[in-house]
């Protein structure tokens, strides 16, 4: 144990694409100065549908980071993950480095799911003859991590994780333990989700999980306000370089921010409801903080997993508060998904990269559309506007369907 913890783990690169932009730059712009990405949507008809907005990536063309060919050949889910994977590697030369030594870890939830529904329109209306030779290629959830890996030429581990909305949260601390058990010294790792799509949309629909508050987009994501109706729908893709401390340094890189803990649990309880009072999200926090070897009182700042529904929202804040005791009532808690949309299996990266984000600019991102106080809902969320402070520990949760839990705590850089 102690010769993997002598194993550093650090971030040296990020992408993000997102319904706030389709950079890391304009989306922390975004979400810095509160905007958010939710309109109605464009990208199929959603007229008879009783949710008709989601924070959609737009003027995204595939062409810019993906060739013709390939991009004919895979899903959004992969074109989305190869424009965030583009900037997070910019200016790393891999022909320096052992590629049979550097992973690619990437969740998605759903993986594939506009080719399923479009293949499966084709085979009802014009016969089997008809799919796409290209259909399971591009409908499985381990391509992007296939793509990359290929468009990259890295050939250390590399597959995806499933786990709901903890997806990308389990591809990133997947990514953490293979760099500090030795099998690899660096991972391009997070996660891509790309399911605005008229099948997944209806699902969510008959669930009633979401909001229906289509007459105020921005308004609708209202995380721990008492005036929630469920969550929005987002897409997107956050991919990080992470790398042992030493590999980074012998190639120069700048190191964003440090990974110290992660923490993975089960609720074994329902398949859709947390676990009462969050029991596994507290395992999950309290897993992370020990990995990390830090005291509760250490974390500055927790990126919830925040999506504006009921159960999660009152949960949540009673696992955090179970967590950290006293401490709990001076942390800062935000949900971005306030202004991002809940991206489902890309949450969780998305989320780790605002994380390191807010350490590098010393900017902590609000909970917009706070505006009346659920009583369930009593810590400091960062309401309405960004908040300048200097944090050195952030916390980011995410929690997916079937009761999958991941914490991961990252903070900053020190030598010492």
């Amino acid at each position: 144990m102690n010769e993997q913890r002598s194993r550093r783990v650090v971030i040296t690169g990020v992408g993000l694409v997102t319904g706030c932009g389709n950079t890391t730059a304009d989306t922390w712009t975004a979400v810095t100065t509160g905007r958010s990405g939710v309109a109605a949507i464009e990208r199929f008809d959603a007229s008879a549908y009783p949710t008709r907005i989601a924070a959609e990536v737009r003027h995204f063309e595939p062409a810019e980071y993906i060739d013709a060919k390939d991009s004919r050949r895979t899903d959004r889910v992969v074109h989305l993950a190869a424009a965030a994977m583009r900037e997070a590697v910019a200016g790393i030369d891999f022909d320096r480095l052992d590629r049979d030594r550097i992973g690619v870890v990437i969740g998605s939830g759903i993986g594939g799911i506009n080719t399923f529904e479009q293949q499966h329109a084709i085979m009802l209306a014009r016969g089997p003859g008809k799919v796409s030779p290209f259909f399971i290629p591009m409908m499985i959830s381990d391509m992007t991590s296939g793509y990359v890996s290929m468009a990259l030429n890295l050939r250390g581990p590399n597959y995806t994780t499933v786990s709901a909305c903890a997806s990308g949260g389990n591809a990133i601390a997947d990514a953490f333990m293979l760099i500090r058990s030795g099998l690899a010294d660096g991972v391009v790792t997070g996660g891509s989700e790309a399911a605005i799509t008229p099948m997944s949309f209806a699902g969510f629909c008959s669930a009633r999980a979401m909001s229906r508050r289509n007459d105020d987009p921005q308004g609708a994501s209202r995380p721990f306000d008492a005036q929630r109706d469920g969550f929005v729908m987002g897409e997107g893709a956050g991919i990080l370089m992470v790398e042992e401390l030493e590999h980074a340094r012998r190639r120069g890189a700048t190191i964003l921010a440090e990974i110290v803990g992660i923490g993975l649990t089960g609720d074994a309880f329902h398949m859709t409801s947390p676990a009462p009072n969050g029991e596994g999200a507290v395992r999950a926090m309290r897993m992370a903080l020990d990995v990390a070897g830090m005291e509760p009182s250490a974390v500055d700042y927790v990126n919830a997993h925040g999506t504006s529904t009921e159960l999660n929202d009152a949960s949540e804040t009673a696992a955090i508060k179970q967590v950290f005791g006293d401490h709990a009532r001076r942390l800062m808690v935000s949900s971005t998904k306030s202004m991002v949309g809940h991206q489902l299996g890309a949450a969780a990266a998305v989320e780790i990269i605002l994380c390191a984000l807010a350490i590098r600019d010393g900017i902590v991102p609000p909970t917009i559309n706070q505006e009346t106080p659920d009583p369930a809902c009593d810590l400091d969320y960062v309401p309405n506007a960004a908040r300048r402070q200097r944090i050195d520990s952030a916390l980011s949760n995410s929690f997916g369907f079937g009761g999958h839990n991941v914490s991961l705590i990252i903070r900053r850089f020190s030598d010492g």
